[in-house]
């Protein structure tokens, strides 16, 4: 596994397909705050937490001017079964080819899926915060999130 961007870094471009049934760019997002979830699998117990914690504090984020993009390398009809399923609120992102995963440094390619990780973006595209969780099992709160968001100038 590589590593992930360098804070101070201008954040890698990518685009990927979402649940929502379009792509999404990142670096169409500058203007606003984006916050990077890369995660194991969909369906799994962490990940579904994560997910369905991300949902109930949704309007926290908006209010904060951040858009939430989880990323899994799970297929967009997966993706999809998984937020209908759970009544998640975020669109998801599907790295299916693995290469956002790889450029960012998340990807444990034994596995074959990405870690854990948080990646917080600034309104200018500049990495601001990274974070890479040592095991698929942990993950960071939201309140340790909005804290390095509101941190941001």
């Amino acid at each position: 596994m590589s590593s992930l961007p360098a804070v101070g870094a201008a954040a890698p471009d990518f685009t990927l397909p979402s649940t929502s049934g379009s792509d999404i760019t990142l670096s169409e997002l500058r203007g606003r705050n984006v916050l990077l979830a890369f995660f194991p699998l969909a369906f799994t117990r962490v990940c579904t937490v994560e997910m369905c914690a991300f949902s109930e504090d949704y309007e926290r984020f908006r209010v904060a001017d951040t858009e939430v993009l989880p990323i899994s390398v799970d297929s967009v009809p997966t993706l999809r079964e998984f937020k209908s399923k759970e009544r998640i609120a975020v669109d998801l992102l599907s790295d299916f080819k693995r290469e956002v995963s790889r450029r960012y440094g998340t990807l444990l390619e034994e596995q074959f899926f990405s870690g854990r990780a948080y990646v917080l973006i600034d309104r200018d595209g500049i990495v601001r915060w990274t974070f890479l969780e040592q095991t698929p099992g942990t993950r960071r709160e939201n309140e340790e999130l909005l804290e390095k968001l509101s941190a941001l100038p």
